[in-house]
């Protein structure tokens, strides 16, 4: 070890609080980078621990009271003797020194005076692997060029979070990460793309246009549209359109706060579904006065609710994929293409707006928990693997409107979040005001990726049910606004803050060196861009 650099050597901490080192009088502090990666070489283990800040100390008080002139002979002698920088340390994994066991998590602490040196690059290889069929490379150190890889696989084992408020690179991070699980074919992925980021090209802030999935990973990847006109741009696979009797209550409840619904109009709803069924929708729409207050009457319902509630879900029908009457057959072909193992983006196109997204999400993927459940149930009774369904991932934007606590227990997204690991079903919540998720939900994201965050409520949730999250607040809350991110749970080791990987050719050329489906595809149809004089025959018929 004696090709290492020493910073300095352990001068006091504990198990809970961290560890303290005294830097070398050669070594600034300066240097000492919050994030920074160190070993510190105990007795019986190496511990790979983090930087979480860095102190200014003397060993005298005198000399801060009357500090020194700017004499820099002066300053020189004092610097490490009378003053001194200290570092404080998070452990986060340890290693025996024998190599004899694989990596543990910290149970103790290194004595007194152990040396704390640089991390090489065999470090960072040792605790994240090296880049390969299930380990995808997301960034690499602050100070290193080195990869710092996650396991896809247990990435996809639990429901996961992307955070960083606005202009942070949300969307290029979440873009990366689909990249490396429809790479590798450890999931399908479902993503609803509410600003048409994700399918095609999409223009970075920087001004430059960036391939989207479908041009990197060709027919793997199926474009659907509820806007075909936003959508002519390039080829789409089919448009969605969505029928008033496939709306039920449970789509509707998300909604309260864009429609503005009160708690006794939510109730109404489920007395005309109960009444009219799968038609109550329509029914409600096509009431007049008189049949409003029958219908209140007969079932004990304030007639005043339910004329509100007509008011108000009338602004859907103004959707224009929206019709009186429509079959599913789109949704259960991308349903199917979920299933064998493709990945499917649903573009919003025009319809960015929380209402149409919300009640699209809620309708596709509830027939999707439905799909899964059930083929989880039939694999659990014929335990023939054949019959297991795939790892699905479901991409969501401004996650928060989904689930926050007022509605996470009630829409199915606040169920998958919670309970459908055990269906192969997960999701990534994408999202700049974490602090709107529900706890419940934020504890149980199993990986979270966190560029900067300024609001100390939404840094306290990004730690929701994360032991020793304190520690890294202030590691979160140093990083640049661009490019830099923490990454932190079940898909890596330990903790680590990464320059993220740059969406670029370099990028593009590591997605197209493939390796063999391990299934064969079904064929589809594209649906081609239409011709300009196509799009006149259409605005002026005969």
């Amino acid at each position: 070890m004696e090709h290492r650099t020493r910073l300095g050597v352990i001068t006091s901490g504990s198990l809970s609080e961290g560890l303290t080192a005294r830097l070398d009088a050669r070594e600034s502090v300066e240097d000492m980078r919050v994030g920074k990666f160190v070993v510190v070489q105990g007795e019986k283990h190496e511990f790979f621990s983090m930087i979480t800040d860095v102190v200014l100390e003397a060993t005298n008080q005198k000399v801060l009271i009357d500090p020194p002139s700017g004499d820099a002979f002066i300053h020189a002698v004092l610097a490490g003797t009378s003053t001194y920088g200290t570092i404080q340390l998070k452990p986060q994994l340890m290693l025996p020194t024998d190599h004899s066991e694989q990596m543990l998590p910290v149970k103790t602490i290194p004595r007194h005076f152990s040396p704390v040196v640089e991390a090489q690059e065999d470090d960072f290889g040792r605790v994240f692997g090296a880049a390969d069929a299930t380990h995808f490379e997301v960034g690499q150190p602050l100070d290193m060029d080195v990869p710092v890889c996650i396991n896809l696989e247990r990435l996809v084992e639990r429901s996961n979070g992307i955070f960083g408020k606005s202009g942070t690179g949300k969307s290029f991070l979440t873009r990366l990460l689909l990249c490396g699980t429809i790479h590798s074919g450890v999931c399908a992925n479902l993503i609803f793309d509410m600003h048409n980021e994700y399918g095609w090209e999409s223009r970075s802030e920087g001004g430059t246009f960036v391939k989207g999935l479908r041009q990197l990973f060709g027919s793997d990847v199926l474009v659907y549209t509820l806007d075909p006109d936003s959508s002519r741009r390039g080829h789409y696979d089919g448009d969605v359109v969505i029928g008033l009797d496939q709306i039920e209550v449970e789509d509707v409840v998300p909604l309260r706060q864009e429609l503005n619904l009160s708690d006794t109009a939510t109730e109404s709803s489920y007395l005309l579904h109960d009444r009219f069924k799968n038609h109550w929708m329509r029914e409600l729409l096509d009431m007049d006065t008189t049949a409003i207050q029958e219908f209140a009457e007969s079932t004990g319902a304030h007639a005043g609710a339910i004329g509100a509630l007509k008011r108000k879900l009338s602004q859907i029908t103004r959707l224009n994929f929206i019709q009186d009457q429509a079959d599913f057959s789109t949704v259960d072909r991308m349903i199917e293409a979920l299933a064998a193992k493709r990945h499917v983006v649903l573009e919003f196109g025009q319809h960015s707006n929380s209402l149409a997204y919300m009640l699209v999400a809620n309708i596709i993927t509830r027939r999707i928990y439905r799909r899964w459940v059930n083929q989880t149930e039939k694999f659990i009774h014929s335990k023939n693997n054949a019959d297991k369904p795939h790892p699905l991932m479901i991409t969501i934007e401004e996650a928060h409107k989904f689930l926050d606590p007022a509605t996470a227990k009630q829409t199915i997204f606040g169920t998958i979040a919670r309970e459908l690991r055990k269906y192969s079903v997960t999701l990534l919540v994408v999202d700049q005001r974490p602090s709107s998720i529900d706890n419940e939900v934020m504890s149980q994201l199993g990986t979270r990726i966190t560029a900067l965050l300024n609001d100390e409520k939404d840094i306290d949730a990004v730690f929701t049910g994360v032991s020793g999250g304190s520690g890294l607040k202030a590691v979160l809350a140093t990083l640049d606004s661009k490019q830099q991110a923490l990454v932190l749970g079940h898909a890596v080791p330990m903790p680590v803050v990464i320059r993220t990987r740059p969406y670029d050719e370099a990028l593009y050329a590591a997605m197209e060196r493939r390796g063999p489906r391990t299934a064969p595809l079904a064929p589809f149809t594209l649906v081609p861009p239409r011709s300009a004089q196509e799009e006149a025959d259409e605005l002026f018929p005969d």
